[in-house]
C-alpha cells in the first residue's frame, strides 16, 4: 500500500453514518476545550466505539482491518520493532506478505509516524487498521520485560561488589532512592507482574542463582535467574518495605505493604522463611481497585446459584465455603457480602489478613503476636450486635464453637475450612472435637469449590479425547460422550503459549437436611457419607468440570487435573 492520505476523522464517520452531524459538532467543541483527540472523545461520549473507528478508517483507506482478539501473532516478527517505537507510534508488525510487512497502526492518519516505521523497519509496509485499545492489550503481553529484570539484576550484582558504593545507596535508603538498583528492580518486577496477570512473587535462593517465579493461572512460571548474590539485598529492601526485623533471618516472618503500579493500588503480602541457601520470599498481589465479583458473576451453575443465595438470606446457622488455598474462597464469601451489604445489617469481618475492602463492613485484622486471635476478636465481635459474622477460617476446636455458638443463637455466620470436598466437611469437624449436636444443628450449607483454567479464546481449537480420556468422560457422561465437540488452546502469544488465559471455579453444594442431620447426631460418619452421597449425586465438583469441558470452557487435561486433586 501507497503512504496513506491525511483525511478528517470527523467528516469520515459522518459520511459512513457511524455519528451524526450533531454528535460532530458537539465533539468538536469538547476537542477545542479540552485538547483530547477527537476520537477519544466521542468514544467516551458513547457515540462510536474504537472498534468501529477503525474500521471506517480502514474502509476509508481501503486497508485491511486486523481483530487483534482472534489474530494469530508472530513474535519472531513483533520484535522487529523494538517495544519503544512500537508503543510510541502505536503500531505492530503482524505478517509479511509479498515481501512486504503488513503493520497494524491504530492510526493510520498519522503520517510522520508511518514514515519513521519505514525507516526503522527499513522494508517496504503495507498498513493495516487495528483497534488502539486491542493493540495497547496487545502491546502489554507480547514485549515481556524479562530481560530488563535480568538486566537491572546484573547491575544490582555489579554495584554490590564495587566497595566504593554503600550499602544505603544500593538499598535505596539514602536520597533519590528511586534510582537505586534494588528498587528499580523491584519496581520492574512487580510490573511485568501485574501486566501478567501474577497473584504471586516468589523469590527463591537456590545454590548458583536466585530465581525469580510467578503464578500466573495458579500454575508458577519462571521469570527470571539471576546471580545468588544480589538475594540479600532483595530480602533486606522487601523487609524495610513491610516493617518486617532485618536483623532476624534465622526465623520466618510475615507482613505486608502497599504501592501504587499504573494508577493500581497493590497490596502486596509477604512471607520470608530461612532456607538451605538463604531466605525465601513468597508475596502475595492484591490489587485493591480490581473491584468485588457480583455473585452472578462467578458462572456459579443456576441451581447452586439459587440455593446459595438462599442460604445466606437466612438469619441465622452457618455456610462455609471449603477448598484448598487459592481456590477462590474468600473471592466468593466476598461476593455474598457484597450482596448481603445494606444499612440495615451490621457485618463484622474477622480475617488474617482483610484481602478486601468493602465500605459498610466492620474488618478486623488478627494479629497473633499480641493475642488478638481469631477466637478472642470473635467474642468480642458477638458483643457487638452483628446480624452478620464472616470468620476468615475454622482453624481450630475453640474457634469453631464459638462461630457455631453464633449460629445457634440468631447470627448468620460465613467461614472457610480447608477439606476436599463438601461432604467432608461435618466429619471434619467432629474429628476436630466439636460436639455433634453443633455441626448438626449450625452448618445450614456446605459449598465446595476448585479453580479451573479456562481455554484461551484466541488459540482455542477442536480436540479428540485419547482414549484415556474418553473412558474418563465415558465415567460422567455416558452414552452421550461422543456427542459433544471439545476443545483446547494450543497456545498463542495471548496467552503465553499457555493455552489457557484467565480461570473459573466449579462448585457443589451439601445442604444439611433431616436425613443428614440425624446421621450427624447418631455419630455414624459411613451412614452421613452414604445419604450425602445420594443427595449430591450429579451434582459434584467432578460433574461441574465436565460441564466446562463439554462447553468448550476449558480442557478435558485440566479437568482431568482438579479431578485428580480431589481423588488424593
Amino acid at each position: 500500500m501507497a503512504r496513506p492520505e491525511k483525511i478528517r476523522l470527523g467528516d469520515m464517520l459522518v459520511q459512513q453514518n457511524l455519528v451524526t452531524g450533531e454528535q460532530l459538532k458537539i465533539a468538536l467543541e469538547d476537542q477545542k476545550r479540552s485538547g483530547r483527540k477527537l476520537g477519544r472523545v466521542m468514544v467516551e461520549k458513547g457515540y462510536v466505539t474504537e472498534e468501529s473507528i477503525a474500521k471506517g478508517l480502514a474502509h476509508q483507506l481501503g486497508a485491511e482491518f486486523v481483530d487483534l482478539k482472534t489474530f494469530k501473532l508472530q513474535p519472531e516478527l513483533i520484535k522487529l520493532l523494538p517495544e519503544a517505537q512500537a508503543r510510541r507510534l502505536r503500531a505492530l508488525v503482524l505478517r509479511e506478505r509479498a515481501g512486504m510487512l503488513v503493520v497494524g497502526m491504530a492510526d493510520p492518519t498519522d503520517l510522520t509516524a508511518f514514515d519513521e516505521l519505514s525507516r526503522v523497519l527499513k522494508r517496504d509496509i503495507d498498513l493495516a487498521v487495528v483497534s488502539s485499545a486491542q493493540l495497547l492489550a496487545v502491546l502489554d503481553r507480547v514485549y515481556s520485560r524479562a530481560a530488563e529484570i535480568s538486566g537491572l539484576a546484573r547491575e544490582l550484582k555489579a554495584d554490590m561488589g564495587d566497595v566504593s558504593t554503600e550499602f544505603g545507596n544500593i538499598l535505596g535508603l539514602t536520597a533519590g532512592a528511586e534510582d537505586a538498583p534494588v528498587v528499580r528492580l523491584l519496581n520492574t518486577v512487580f510490573e511485568e507482574a501485574l501486566k501478567m496477570r501474577a497473584s504471586d512473587i516468589h523469590i527463591e535462593p537456590q545454590e548458583k542463582s536466585l530465581v525469580i517465579r510467578f503464578r500466573i493461572d495458579g500454575v508458577l512460571h519462571v521469570q527470571t535467574e539471576a546471580d545468588s548474590k544480589i538475594s540479600t539485598a532483595l530480602v533486606l529492601r522487601l523487609k524495610l518495605m513491610s516493617g518486617l526485623d532485618i536483623a532476624e533471618k534465622r526465623l520466618p516472618q510475615d507482613g505486608r505493604f502497599a504501592i501504587q503500579l499504573r494508577d493500581t493500588a497493590i497490596d502486596i503480602r509477604i512471607s520470608s522463611m530461612p532456607t538451605q541457601h538463604g531466605e525465601s520470599v513468597v508475596m502475595r498481589l492484591l490489587a485493591q481497585n480490581t473491584g468485588l465479583l457480583q455473585l452472578d458473576r462467578l458462572y456459579m451453575p443456576p441451581r447452586i446459584l439459587e440455593r446459595f443465595r438462599h442460604a445466606i438470606a437466612r438469619p441465622s446457622g452457618i455456610v462455609l465455603v471449603t477448598g484448598p488455598t487459592g481456590s477462590g474462597k474468600t473471592t466468593t464469601l466476598y461476593a455474598a457480602l457484597n450482596e448481603l451489604n445494606t444499612t440495615e445489617k451490621k457485618i463484622i469481618t474477622v480475617e488474617d489478613p482483610v484481602e478486601y475492602r468493602l465500605p459498610g463492613l466492620n474488618q478486623v485484622q488478627v494479629h497473633e503476636k499480641i493475642d488478638l486471635s481469631f477466637s478472642r476478636v470473635l467474642r468480642t465481635a458477638l458483643r457487638q450486635d452483628p446480624d452478620i459474622i464472616l470468620l476468615g477460617e475454622m482453624r481450630d476446636q475453640e474457634t469453631a464453637e464459638i462461630g457455631m455458638r453464633a449460629a445457634m443463637t440468631g447470627h448468620l455466620v460465613l467461614s472457610t475450612l480447608h477439606t476436599n470436598d463438601a461432604l467432608s466437611t461435618p466429619i471434619r469437624l467432629l474429628d476436630m472435637g466439636v460436639p455433634r449436636y453443633m455441626v448438626a444443628m449450625s452448618i445450614q450449607m456446605v459449598l465446595a469449590q476448585r479453580l479451573v483454567r479456562v481455554n484461551c479464546e484466541n488459540c482455542s481449537v477442536a480436540h479428540t479425547p485419547t482414549p484415556q480420556e474418553h473412558l474418563w468422560l465415558q465415567a460422567e457422561l455416558g452414552e452421550k460422550v461422543d456427542d459433544f465437540e471439545y476443545r483446547r488452546g494450543q497456545g498463542c502469544s495471548h496467552c503465553a503459549n499457555t493455552g489457557y488465559q484467565g480461570r473459573q471455579a466449579v462448585y457443589e453444594i451439601l445442604e444439611m437436611n433431616n436425613a443428614l442431620v440425624e446421621a450427624v447426631n447418631r455419630g455414624d460418619p459411613n451412614e452421613f457419607m452414604q445419604i450425602g452421597r445420594e443427595q449430591m449425586a450429579g451434582n459434584t465438583l467432578r460433574r461441574d468440570a465436565v460441564r466446562l469441558v463439554v462447553s468448550g470452557r476449558t480442557s478435558l487435561v485440566e479437568a482431568m487435573r482438579v479431578s485428580t486433586q480431589l481423588d488424593e
